[in-house]
């Protein structure tokens, strides 16, 4: 009855967003693992082995994950600006346990994966098809 309507095509978006949650996970434990001084994603590769398809990048770009990984990026480059106001203060009772040089390795890991995200969508871009020979 509802073969054509708008309920299976939710569902096919649904399905979608459900293999890709564990993106979104492997992410966030990335991030953990980074605070804990080991690099263990590199997310460009990561993406080409999955065989991620454009559309998912893309979501993910404008996903809370990659909103919180560019907060996080700024922070780190506040904290590594240093001053005396009291956002900086609040920053270095925040990351006062990382050293500069450790935040900075830090900063770099987590500006790297949005890299390799905005990368992979570019290079994921529809190009012109190629013209068939006779």
């Amino acid at each position: 009855m509802f073969r054509y309507g708008s309920i299976f095509a939710g569902a096919k978006s649904s399905l979608m967003d459900t293999n890709f949650h564990e993106v979104y996970n492997d992410v966030e434990k990335a991030i953990d693992y980074a605070f804990n001084g080991q690099f263990v994603l590199k997310f460009y590769d990561y993406l080409k082995i999955r065989g991620t398809k454009k559309i998912e990048v893309d979501a993910f770009i404008e996903s809370s994950t990659a909103n919180e990984l560019s907060n996080l990026v700024t922070d780190l480059d506040d904290y590594l600006e240093g001053g005396s106001d009291e956002m900086h203060k609040q920053l270095r009772e925040g990351y006062g346990h990382i050293p500069k040089p450790e935040a900075r390795k830090i900063r770099n890991y987590l500006y790297g994966i949005l890299e390799d995200a905005w990368k992979y969508s570019h290079d994921k871009r529809p190009g012109r098809r190629k013209k068939q020979t006779k």
